[in-house]
């Protein structure tokens, strides 16, 4: 080993042209055996891998996935500022991608256009083989148009019916939510939810009345409480429906912020959750329902889930089959003591 003023200099890093001319062979042969391509001579790609070995030539995964025309990155697009539906839709798509197969690049949007676009434009620069287009609510976002690359948008679908959408099934959450509250012996069954230009808000509001449909009974109160996503919403509701509907005994509510709100008010009241009143929420957010009194039983939107299907979904595309359409994946119920007695 050579020094230069008595440090050790550093082994010079082996190249491919190394391992073709131990193997014999050249480059141009040495890179498609180490690439597993088919029209190398098997004997031919023995000496190659043998020599690669020996010199412990390490290929450039970035080199040879440009090569091959992938990367093995993929980017998640999403304006979804405090990462509550962004970051366990990642943790499902890198599930779904496998450990060490698939590198997922994060951008935030911020609900700015601009930035988007800036995001965007920097994915594509880096050759990420795929996108994932996270949105902050169920709502129908504009598409990205068409791009070089497969794109799946998650939670919020695309306006664009060629282009591939999952989203979770609000509707049959909302069904769920009311055949609990129903299995549990309650009959005069309350809502109080979000923002009536929101679909998910509709959605789950349609699902619960066909579900009381079903079960043979009315909403109590006679109407679906629309407002806002807070908990000063909940709170505000359920003084206007206790004193218009003393008699309700449960309330469904549209988010676990709201339900928040709720069960401050039935708690100042005196009401006791759930003896008298059952109270639920939908989006299982543990923030809000780990730390409500009592605990609070929510509808899961199952992210993760949605996150694999769209990974799944991805990687499908990207092999060359392309899927069309809004997929709805089913959402599922955590049972928790604001609904049930000694859970």
């Amino acid at each position: 080993m050579s020094v230069v003023e008595g440090v050790p200099s550093r082994p010079r890093t082996p190249t491919l042209r190394d391992v073709a001319t131990l193997a014999g062979v050249s480059v141009a042969t040495a890179s498609k055996a180490l690439n597993g391509r088919a029209n190398v001579h098997p004997e031919t790609r023995r000496r190659v891998i043998e020599a690669a070995d020996r010199v412990s030539f390490t290929p450039n995964s970035l080199a040879q996935a440009i090569l091959a025309g992938q990367t093995g990155t993929i980017g998640l697009l999403t304006n979804d500022l405090v990462g509550r539906f962004s970051l366990p839709i990642l943790m499902g798509a890198e599930d779904a991608f496998g450990a060490g197969k698939m590198s997922v690049l994060l951008c935030d949007a911020r609900e700015d256009a601009i930035r988007e676009q800036h995001h965007l434009r920097a994915l594509l620069g880096r050759r990420v083989d795929g996108l994932i287009v996270v949105g902050t609510n169920t709502d129908p976002r504009t598409t990205l148009g068409r791009l070089p690359i497969p794109v799946v948008y998650a939670y919020a679908p695309s306006t664009d019916p060629h282009d591939a959408s999952v989203i979770p099934d609000n509707v049959n959450a909302g069904a769920l939510a009311v055949e609990h509250l129903v299995a549990t012996g309650r009959r005069r069954i309350a809502h109080i939810s979000g923002e009536v230009q929101y679909s998910a808000a509709q959605d789950r509001a349609k699902g619960a009345l066909a579900a009381l449909t079903a079960a043979g009974l009315d909403l109590a109160g006679a109407t679906v409480r629309f407002g806002s996503w807070t908990e000063a919403w909940g709170r505000a509701a359920t003084h206007t429906l206790l004193d218009q509907s003393p008699d309700v005994d449960a309330i469904l509510c549209g988010s676990d912020q709201i339900a928040r709100g709720v069960l401050d008010v039935l708690r100042d009241r005196g009401i006791d959750v759930p003896a008298q009143v059952a109270v639920m929420g939908f989006d299982n957010w543990h923030i809000m329902t780990s730390g409500a009194r009592p605990p609070l039983t929510s509808i899961d939107m199952n992210f993760e889930m949605l996150g694999r299907r769209a990974a799944q979904l991805l990687v499908d595309a990207i092999s060359g089959t392309t899927t069309t359409g809004v997929e709805t994946m089913p959402c599922r119920l955590v049972v928790r003591g604001s609904t049930a007695l000694g859970a």
